[in-house]
Parts: C-alpha cells; sequence; structure tokens
C-alpha cells in the first residue's frame, strides 16, 4: 500500500492504475485519509479518476465530518466536484444537498474571507491564475497558511444546480459570471453554458435586453448569451434561434465595444440574412482584428458554397487575405477553402495564401485549392512543409491526393 501512496503523492496517474489493477485498495489511507483526499487536495484529477474507477469512495465519512466530495466543493475545481459528484449516479439527496449548501457558502463569504476565517489570519493570500489548456478556462488559486484554495465555486454551484434540476433565477446567474467579468474563467463559462441550453424565448428576449446596459460587462455577457442560445442545445439537437442573428443588427451598428461586437458579429454567422452582410461590411477597415476576422462568416454562402452575396463580398474577402493579422486571414482562407463559385480571382486569392508564414492557414489555402479541383494544388503543396508529429493528424492533407485519383479516375481529357 505504500507504493499506492508514494504514486499518488507523485502524481503518476499510469502508475496509480497500474498498482490498482495488481490489487491495491483504492481507499488505501494515507496520513489517516484516503489517498482520494490527496488527490483532491493536490487537484490532481487523473489520479483521481484513476481512483473512482477501482471503487474509490467519494462519500466517505471521514473523522472531520466531511467527505472527499465535500473535501473537494471546498477545493473550488469544478471539473473535480463533477469528477467525483458523477461517479455514483444518481447521488443521493443528502450528498446533493450537503454539496450545493457548501458551495453555497462559498460562494456567499468569498473565498479570500473564507480563507482568513479558516486559516485565523489577516494577511492578503497568494494569487496565482490556473489554466486548463484542454478546455481553455482558468480560474484564480488562492494560498493562505498552508491552505489552497481556487475560486470555481460560483461554477460548481451553476453546474450542479442544472444537473439536479433547478432553474436559478436569470439574474442571479448573470451575477455570479460579472463576479468574474472574463469570457474564459471557469464561472463566467459555466453560465453561459447553463443559461445557453436554456433555449426559450424569456431567456433569448432577457440577454437581448442585456445588450442595452451601459456597462461593457453586461454587454459582452449578453452578447456571449445570445451566441450560446444560437448555437442552441446540441447534445438534444435543439436551436431554436438558429436565424435569429439579424435580430442583432441594431446592435451590431452601434456597439463601439471591439471584443463585444465581435461576439455579436459571430452570432450573426449563424444566420443568413442579406442585412447581416451589410453590417460585416460595414466594419471591414475596423481598427481590431478580432471584429475583421467575422466579416468573412457574415458573408453568406448557400449550402453547396455558393454566394448568396454579390461581387462586393468576393472584393472584401480578397482585401483581408492581404490584412497584416493572421488570425483574420485565417478566417478568409477558411471561407474561400468551402467557396465553390467559379470566379478565377477565388483560385488567385487562394494560390497567393500558399505562400504565408503560417502552416495552418497555407494547410487551408492548398486544401481549397484542390477541392476546386484547381491543378495549381500539386505545386502548392510543397510548400505546406513538415508538420509536427505531436499535432494530430489533418485530414486536408489528404486533399491534394484525393484529387489526383480524381483525375486519374476521369482519364485523358
Amino acid at each position: 500500500m505504500e507504493e499506492l501512496v508514494a504514486a499518488v503523492r507523485r502524481g503518476d496517474a499510469e502508475e496509480v492504475r497500474s498498482l490498482l489493477e495488481s490489487g491495491a485498495d483504492p481507499d488505501t489511507l494515507d496520513d489517516g485519509l484516503p489517498v482520494l483526499c490527496r488527490a483532491v487536495a493536490a487537484y490532481d484529477e487523473p489520479v483521481a479518476e484513476a481512483l473512482l474507477e477501482a471503487g474509490a469512495d467519494p462519500l466517505r465519512r471521514l473523522p472531520d465530518g466531511s467527505t472527499p466530495l465535500l473535501r473537494a466543493v471546498d477545493g473550488g475545481s469544478s471539473h473535480m466536484v463533477y469528477a467525483l459528484a458523477t461517479h455514483r449516479v444518481p447521488l443521493p439527496a443528502p450528498e446533493r444537498e450537503g454539496l450545493l449548501a457548501r458551495a453555497r457558502h462559498w460562494t456567499e463569504a468569498g473565498v479570500e474571507a473564507e480563507l482568513r476565517r479558516l486559516t485565523g489570519l489577516t494577511g492578503p493570500a497568494e494569487r496565482i491564475r490556473v489554466e486548463d489548456d484542454e478546455v481553455g478556462w482558468w480560474c484564480e488559486q488562492l494560498t493562505l497558511g498552508g491552505l489552497t484554495v481556487r475560486d470555481g465555486h460560483r461554477a460548481i454551484l451553476t453546474s450542479m444546480e442544472a444537473r439536479y434540476g433547478i432553474r436559478t433565477p436569470f439574474d442571479e446567474l448573470v451575477a455570479r459570471a460579472l463576479a468574474h467579468p472574463d469570457r474564459d474563467h471557469v464561472v463566467w463559462s459555466d453560465v453561459v453554458f447553463t443559461l445557453g441550453r436554456r433555449v426559450d424565448e424569456e431567456t433569448w428576449q432577457w440577454s437581448r435586453d442585456l445588450l442595452n446596459h451601459p456597462d461593457r460587462a453586461h454587454r459582452l455577457l449578453a452578447a456571449d448569451l445570445l451566441l450560446s442560445l444560437i448555437i442552441g442545445d446540441i447534445e438534444k439537437g435543439r436551436a431554436p434561434f438558429w436565424e435569429r442573428g439579424r435580430e442583432l443588427v441594431p446592435w451590431a451598428e452601434q456597439e463601439e465595444d471591439p471584443e463585444v461586437l465581435a461576439v455579436i458579429l459571430h452570432a450573426m454567422t449563424h444566420d443568413s440574412a442579406p442585412e447581416i452582410e451589410a453590417v460585416g461590411l460595414s466594419h471591414l477597415g475596423h481598427p481590431d482584428p478580432r471584429v475583421r476576422a467575422l466579416v468573412p462568416g457574415t458573408l453568406g454562402q448557400s449550402e453547396d458554397g455558393r454566394s448568396l452575396a454579390g461581387p462586393e463580398s468576393l472584393t472584401a474577402v480578397r482585401t483581408l487575405a492581404r490584412d497584416e493579422d493572421p488570425g483574420v486571414r485565417e478566417a478568409v482562407c477558411h471561407w474561400l477553402a468551402h467557396y465553390r463559385g467559379h470566379e478565377p480571382e477565388v483560385g488567385d486569392t487562394l494560390v497567393a495564401l500558399t505562400h504565408d508564414e503560417r502552416q495552418e492557414i497555407r494547410i487551408c489555402a492548398v486544401s481549397g485549392l484542390a477541392v476546386r479541383d484547381d491543378p495549381r494544388c500539386v505545386e502548392a503543396e510543397h510548400r505546406i512543409g513538415p508538420r509536427d508529429d505531436k499535432l494530430p493528424f489533418d485530414e486536408r492533407l489528404l486533399d491534394v491526393w484525393r484529387y489526383q485519383r480524381r483525375r486519374e479516375a476521369a482519364g485523358p481529357s
């Protein structure tokens, strides 16, 4: 059992799994507590998941009256809480209520204030930013007097309430998100995800009304919510607002904050209404590249990739293909790669993009030429360059090969 304790302390998930498969007890004690508590305290999700899969009990009552699950709630990591809370389905009602009460307590008390209460210390807490590269979210981690806690309690409360069928009032969820005014913070993200799954007219109207707020953070949240509502509940196949981006035109025409405007435009790109193109073209020369990168998406294409717009849209796209910002050029390249009109300037623009400094853009441009059956894709393929073996395989790298097979199958012209 000492080997398992040592592996958990090292955070060696592979060794932990191996030892558990060899018969080690997943509830082995470490200083009087189950090793699961050690993984929870270290925010080590892979080790915690290995222990849970082997039978570790997240609801085991500990000497202080808590459980590994409640300790995870105290720790403030929504991912860790989700892993422990969903291990046993369904979670018994008393444990559900205890989880929510604990998360609500931390939310109302505030992380730093609660740390001071628990430690009896009055000094400032040490703060660091913790990022989750896999999902792109971040949270803040606070340490005081040897206690470490993350500030994701509002996310825990939000996601678990939704899981247990509790419809938290709109205004309360808005307040939770605005306590962490950053689109990438885990609390903001969980609020947007939760409200975005309420695909009802009431939530749409409340979110749209929020766009009128004088504070930019409120408008940014509103735009994010509307984008989420338009995308809809993908898991259940519900997207009733897919064609309602046109309702956001007045706000897109008057919004001055570039981040808010970019999110509004993103939401509008899922609608094919002709007035959306005019809004997009009006921002062709916007100083912020985040906005310019959304312009191609506002230029409609039909399901077969043909433009629903006039020649002005192609002129705009060709202009943006020379943009100094690589994110803008990548957005243009993606649009052109899916365009199926026969205008020769489209192929010429793609050829120019095969010389781009970014490999991702070169791949996209070569693929676009190949799909258009443009013979210049063969020579351009050599400009892609070696691909990093650590990156996942990109199917577009086979498009030139597919083009050549089509030519061979067609025979001499």
